[in-house]
């Protein structure tokens, strides 16, 4: 009766022959169907990396293009401005020697317009030498006088304005203080005297007079602002 059971033990332990060979070969179909899916979805996947690949390098040579065709045009527009920018300068060193020319021009006529003007006032000037040196000086001083108006008339004639500012208020712009007199009745700063007068054209000073102001004085008045009335 033992040596049955232990038969039947030692049976109940044995695996069948048949059933492991399929059990393998089934685990075989199975890491064969993993080993192609795998292979499908790396070559999925490198499918998908080509692809992206190949798209950005036609976005990328897309975009080379375009920027090929606006750099040509930013370069042709460059040239185009050079070439007008070198037109304009040589237009305009042109106008500037033109102008030089013509202002060089007017003052040469200028000139020679102040000069011919100025002859008649030689002429008198050597009359009255002639005059006094054949007849003495009686009447020289009267004949200078008149060569003298004659001259400031060409001046005048020319632009020239006297500054000639004697009991007016001093203008530092237009005399030159080379002195002061105390004076109480006066305002202070008043042109007391001129000892050389000053000349001047438009708005330029050619040279100030030469001038004593007083001190001592009222300060003066400062002009009021006229206003239109309403």
């Amino acid at each position: 009766m033992t040596k049955r059971k232990d038969e039947d033990v030692k049976e109940g332990f044995q695996i069948p022959i048949e059933d492991a060979a399929d059990e393998a070969a089934s685990d075989e179909v199975a890491a064969e169907e993993a080993e192609t899916e795998e292979a499908e979805i790396v070559e999925d996947a490198q499918a998908a990396e080509e692809d992206i690949v190949s798209e950005a390098e036609a976005v990328v040579e897309e975009a080379a293009a375009a920027a090929t065709g606006e750099l040509e045009k930013l370069r042709k527009e460059a040239s185009d401005w050079q070439d007008r920018y070198l037109r304009l300068h040589a237009e305009w060193d042109t106008y500037r020697r033109r102008t030089s020319e013509q202002r060089a021009e007017e003052k040469t006529r200028a000139a020679e317009k102040l000069v011919e003007s100025m002859l008649p006032v030689l002429d008198d000037f050597e009359r009255s030498i002639a005059y006094a040196t054949e007849n003495g000086e009686a009447g020289l001083l009267e004949g200078v006088k008149a060569v003298q108006a004659k001259l400031m008339d060409v001046l005048v004639k020319g632009g020239v304005q006297v500054i000639d500012p004697a009991g007016e208020a001093f203008d530092a712009l237009e005399a030159q203080a080379v002195g002061t007199v105390p004076d109480e009745e006066a305002f202070d700063e008043t042109v007391h005297d001129v000892y050389q007068k000053g000349y001047k054209m438009g708005k330029k000073v050619i040279r100030p007079a030469m001038v004593t102001i007083t001190t001592g004085g009222p300060k003066r008045p400062k002009p009021e602002e006229s206003g239109d009335e309403e």
